[in-house]
């Protein structure tokens, strides 16, 4: 598996008819408009909500390796989201020989 795939169970996780889904939202969208910036020539179909909900109502496409390279903002961004969602506080070190 080429770059970011290496290691993802993404792919098994597919359902088995990812084609036929991926032909049905193509006849709905065939000019592939980006669901994240509203033009033409989005080249990947995407997840519009994060995770394994693979329904056409939460799958369109997006530009994954042509400009604007909207797929890698909108992951940037929902992974900087679940890192703020994560971040739990340390409580302050006690440091005896300052007291």
């Amino acid at each position: 598996m080429p770059g970011n795939w290496a290691g993802s169970s993404r792919r098994r996780r597919l359902p088995a008819n990812w084609e036929q889904l991926r032909a049905a939202k193509h006849r709905q969208n065939p000019d592939h408009i980006c669901h994240v910036c509203g033009k033409p020539g989005g080249d990947q179909l995407d997840h519009i909500v994060r995770g394994d909900d693979h329904s056409l109502a939460n799958l369109d496409w997006i530009h994954t390796n042509v400009a604007p390279y909207c797929h890698r903002k909108k992951s940037s961004r929902e992974g900087n989201d679940a890192k703020k969602r994560v971040s739990i506080k340390r409580p302050p070190e006690r440091r005896p020989w300052l007291d």
